[in-house]
């Protein structure tokens, strides 16, 4: 039996998954977790041999929860479940250690299918979205694509410096280089770019 940890916010969508994997016979829904930090204290708990999870959640997305399981080293391996057919997002999740990368619109059989792959060792991901998603790389830093995601929420250069405990001066440094990466008109161009991408 393979046990499943599924962590997504919309409880709705949680519930169907959560009795869709329990129809199949070899597939034991074994919690649910409303959020990112909850789905690393069940996953602590309960040890499931796979997590599915949605990326964006609060407290903590998907590609966090799935990072924090990596570096930890227990046996859960990670299925991401969402609704971003982006190469960035795909290439984040594959970064952060999942394993699987499944599309909510695609056929309720792929996802078990793709648990059973990733349980057994393999990998499950749209073949298009991967060629996709190794034809462009990401151009921005961890530090750039911080500043970047603040300044979409309309924060100044002021208050970024002061939330991440940098100067003014090096915030505008960081907007500039990718504005210039992106090719885009101002910061709030190059964070649109970015968000389609899936580099934010």
């Amino acid at each position: 039996m393979i046990r499943v940890l599924i962590a997504e916010d919309q409880a709705m969508v949680a519930g169907a998954l959560a009795a869709l994997l329990q129809i199949e016979g070899d597939i034991e829904v074994v919690g649910t977790a409303r959020d990112g930090r909850e789905g690393l204290d069940l996953a602590r708990a309960l040890r499931p041999d796979v997590v599915v999870t949605d990326i964006e959640m609060p407290e903590m997305s998907g590609l966090e929860l799935a990072k924090r399981l990596r570096d930890e080293g227990g046996p859960s391996r990670i299925v991401i479940l969402t609704t971003f057919a982006r190469p960035g997002y795909l290439r984040r999740a594959l970064d952060a250690g999942a394993s699987g990368y499944v599309l909510k619109a695609a056929p309720s059989s792929r996802l078990a299918d793709a648990i059973r792959r990733i349980h057994a060792g393999g990998r499950a991901i749209d073949p298009e979205l991967a060629a996709e998603a190794w034809g462009e790389i990401d151009p921005l830093s961890d530090r750039e694509r911080e500043v970047l995601r603040l300044a979409e929420s309309g924060q100044s250069a002021g208050d970024t410096a002061a939330e991440l405990h940098l100067s003014e001066g090096t915030v505008r440094n960081y907007l500039s280089e990718a504005i210039s990466k992106l090719g885009a008109r101002n910061r709030i161009d190059a964070a649109r770019i970015a968000r389609i991408k899936g580099w934010l």
